[in-house]
C-alpha cells in the first residue's frame, strides 16, 4: 500500500490536497482495500458548508456501505461526476480520483490531519 507525502490523512480513512485554499478529498487506498470493489458513490452536500467530521456522503461497495466524513471545515463546491459512471475508478487510483472539491474556511484544522508516516501507523 502506498500512502503519498504530499497528502494529508484521517483517522477515518480520507485523504487531503490542499491546492491554495481548496482541499481534494477523497478515500485512501487502505479504505478502498477494506471496502472491496466499489460500486456507488452518492454525494449530495454540493453548495453546503459543513463542519469537520460531518458526513458528507456515502461509498457503496459491494459487501457495505459506508459514510464519508469531512477532513476539514469547509463549502463542497464540486463533486466528481466522473465517479457516477466509474465508481470503480476510485479501487484502480484511489489517489487520483477525489471524491469533493471543499473551500476551506479554516486552514489551521489541516494542522490535525495525520501525515503519510502517521497514517501508515495507523493502518499498520
Amino acid at each position: 500500500m502506498e500512502f503519498p507525502e504530499n497528502l494529508k490523512y484521517t483517522k477515518d480513512h480520507e485523504w487531503v490536497r490542499v491546492e491554495g485554499d481548496i482541499a481534494f478529498v477523497g478515500i485512501t487506498d487502505y479504505a478502498q482495500g477494506e471496502l472491496g470493489d466499489i460500486v456507488y458513490v452518492e454525494v449530495e452536500t454540493e453548495g453546503e458548508s459543513l463542519d469537520k467530521e460531518e458526513v458528507f456522503g456515502t461509498i457503496e461497495a459491494v459487501k457495505t456501505v459506508s459514510d464519508l466524513f469531512m477532513p476539514i471545515s469547509g463549502e463542497v463546491i464540486e463533486i466528481n461526476t466522473s465517479l457516477e459512471d466509474s465508481p470503480e475508478s476510485i479501487n484502480a487510483a484511489p489517489y487520483e480520483n477525489w471524491i469533493i472539491k471543499v473551500k476551506i474556511s479554516d486552514s489551521s484544522e489541516l494542522e490535525d490531519l495525520l501525515t503519510s508516516e502517521s497514517y501508515a501507523d495507523l493502518v499498520a
